[in-house]
């Protein structure tokens, strides 16, 4: 484990493993490096270094504000640095938003000296227009997380900004994996204004000459099912990759890992 310094001055805590081009993994809503275990292994397995880290507001990061999306663009390129200036960039769900920030980001500051060798962008919540979650959700969350009301802004974040239905949502309220999703409240407000900045891409960001794979699963929800070819579609730089082997919005990793090997190789 390390600490590498973001331009705002957060400490991003960073875990580093295996050997091989290095790939940042990039996690999405209430996940933290942890999270990134078994697909590091199996990263580890294809022959690459896996590097997982958390997001801001997460486990052992720090957060620093006023929070903006470019914010995490400056974090994920200090992480790269870190790990010496070139990357792939595999982003998950909000990660996945994320990363394309990031890779933004990257591509406008050549003079910093890092680079994204490919981003791989695994079921970014994109929207384009189709059922927005409310503009004004980052401001109720965060509203909610500073009259401490985690476990409010936990639901209210999996109701209408990830769009679960209510008995899912009770289910998860119900078990013992809340308390920990609790202490997490914060990164909801960062999720949403992310979700919010980026649902509809810029051409700034569609026109990225970045390598780009966009990854789908199987069974997943409608809205990730359509935005990942409208995405692909929309990026001249991007190709559409079904994973049959991911699931209802979850990675499988060596599937996932065996086709970063195939499109980029260690």
């Amino acid at each position: 484990m390390q600490h590498v310094t973001s331009a705002d001055g957060t400490a991003i805590t960073v875990h580093r493993s295996g050997r091989g081009t290095p790939v940042v993994i990039v996690g999405g809503a209430f996940s933290t490096a942890a999270d990134a275990s078994a697909l590091s292994e199996a990263l580890i397995a294809q022959g690459f270094e896996a590097v997982a880290f958390d997001r801001r507001a997460r486990g052992d990061s720090g957060d620093t504000k006023p929070y903006a999306p470019e914010r995490e663009a400056e974090d994920v390129a200090a992480v790269v640095e870190a790990v010496g200036g070139s990357a792939i960039l595999l982003g998950h769900s909000s990660g996945a938003m994320v990363a394309l920030l990031a890779a933004a980001h990257t591509a406008n500051r050549p003079e910093a000296g890092t680079a994204i060798v490919h981003l791989f962008l695994s079921e970014p919540p994109m929207r384009f227009g189709q059922d927005e979650p409310p503009a004004d959700l980052p401001e109720r969350l965060q509203a909610l997380v500073d009259e401490g009301r985690a476990g409010d802004a936990v639901t209210t974040f999996q109701l209408e900004g990830v769009g679960l239905p209510p008995h899912m949502v009770e289910g998860i309220k119900a078990s013992p994996l809340f308390e920990h999703l609790t202490t997490l409240a914060q990164s909801t407000v960062y999720d949403a204004t992310v979700a919010a900045a980026t649902s509809t891409p810029s051409e700034a960001l569609l026109s990225l000459g970045v390598p780009t794979t966009v990854l789908v699963g199987a069974e997943t929800m409608p809205v990730l099912e359509r935005a990942a070819p409208m995405l692909a579609e929309r990026m001249p730089s991007a190709t559409l990759v079904r994973v049959p082997e991911s699931r209802n919005h979850a990675i499988d990793p060596p599937a996932t890992a065996a086709i970063v090997a195939e499109r980029v190789p260690a």
